[in-house]
């Protein structure tokens, strides 16, 4: 079996367990220890605090500081409610095409790292490959977290780590940051008829919903300096609100979710900020009404990717790449997390972002070979 053909098999295997976000993805993570042993690979498998998830992290070449770390996720979006063709979970080939929840985000990288590890075993490294499976990247990867705690620990340091979303197999140094909010108004309910004597939870969102939009506003005046970003600013968005029991009683309760995309430079919790010194000023609005007033709770942070140029990271992807220049990506992922951490980080994988959490989601073979190709060149790196 040839090397190409290896992955796509194994891209078939992984795509066959359905690891929604909101699922396990255990099944999955011991099919691939049982392919480690196979492998003579070692391996450590990483819970969450529930234990019901894992991460995965193996090294291929000396135990020793350093190396390359790849990192890929195992969870996908859902499937409920899209027009999929045929079975989301059976990979099948479509022409030149692997179709298949999962197959661009990202299991097609997952795929290409563990069939590759048979050639990582035969080089002569002087410096070792890393592989880390994480979980729940679609939602607020936290996956990776627990992993970078023990680097240098009990886990080696890695020097490097790529991040193989989908980039066309170009290699990315920026992307914004994430953080999602969950904001609750308590009002004072009354009959509507006597609306002043009692404060509107839903009239109170709707006037913080209006101040965001101001926020927002405000900061695509800001606009982003680099230049790299669409669209080119940091944004707000509510997604969904929701209060009220009737049209003739003035709302207790009423929430609002809601997010900040902040270009990398910008404070992870600016628009919070902002939102929470408007908020101060209907203190007044709540003064005669106990247990009334605002409550904000941040649900999940998801730091952005600022760009290192010069780095070990950027440096060795552009070299493997054939590239001169790095892109910016407009989505987050795990890679702003290990740049936290201190481990330099970029993103480059296979496919294109825009088939991904689609219907009859798909890879194209020839971007799984050119990710053969990369990691041939990563062989002869480390083995240099």
């Amino acid at each position: 079996m040839s090397r190409l053909e290896s992955v796509i098999a194994l891209t078939e295997r992984l795509v066959s367990f359905d690891t929604e976000s909101a699922k396990s993805n255990l099944d999955l993570i011991a099919d691939v220890e049982a392919y480690l042993r196979e492998q003579g690979v070692s391996f450590v498998r990483i819970p969450n605090a529930a234990g019901d998830k894992a991460a995965l992290f193996a090294t291929i070449g000396p135990h020793v500081e350093g190396g390359v770390l790849l990192s890929g996720h195992t969870d996908v979006v859902p499937v409920t409610g899209q027009a999929w063709s045929a079975d989301p979970f059976k990979l099948r080939r479509e022409g030149e095409r692997l179709i298949g929840r999962g197959a661009v985000d990202m299991k097609g990288f997952d795929a290409v790292c563990l069939a590759m590890i048979p050639e990582f075993k035969a080089a002569a490294l002087k410096r070792p490959i890393h592989i880390l499976l994480s979980y729940d990247e679609e939602t607020t990867c936290v996956g990776p977290i627990d992993a970078i705690r023990r680097f240098g620990h009990d886990l080696p340091q890695p020097g490097a780590v790529i991040v193989g979303e989908p980039t066309s197999m170009q290699v990315a140094d920026a992307h914004k940051s994430v953080t999602t909010y969950t904001t609750h108004v308590r009002g004072f309910e009354v009959h509507s008829a006597n609306l002043h004597t009692g404060v509107s939870a839903v009239h109170v969102a709707c006037r913080l919903v209006c101040e965001l939009e101001r926020i927002g506003a405000a900061l695509r005046e800001e606009g982003d300096p680099s230049g790299r970003f669409d669209p080119p600013y940091s944004s707000i968005h509510v997604g969904v609100i929701s209060g009220g029991t009737a049209r003739n009683i003035v709302a207790r309760d009423c929430a609002f979710n809601w997010e900040f995309r902040g270009l990398p430079q910008a404070p992870m919790h600016l628009a919070q900020q902002r939102l929470a010194a408007f908020v101060e000023t209907l203190a007044p609005q709540f003064a005669a009404f106990p247990g009334t007033g605002v409550e904000t709770i941040t649900e999940a942070e998801v730091p952005g990717l600022a760009p290192q140029p010069g780095s070990g990271a950027e440096v060795l992807a552009l070299r493997l790449a054939r590239a001169n220049r790095t892109i910016s990506v407009p989505y987050a992922s795990e890679a702003g997390r290990f740049q936290r951490g201190g481990t330099p980080a970029v993103i480059c994988g296979p496919g294109r972002i825009d088939e991904a959490h689609q219907p009859d989601e798909f890879i194209e073979i020839a971007q799984l070979a050119a990710c053969v190709d990369f990691m041939r060149g990563l062989v002869r790196e480390l083995s240099a």
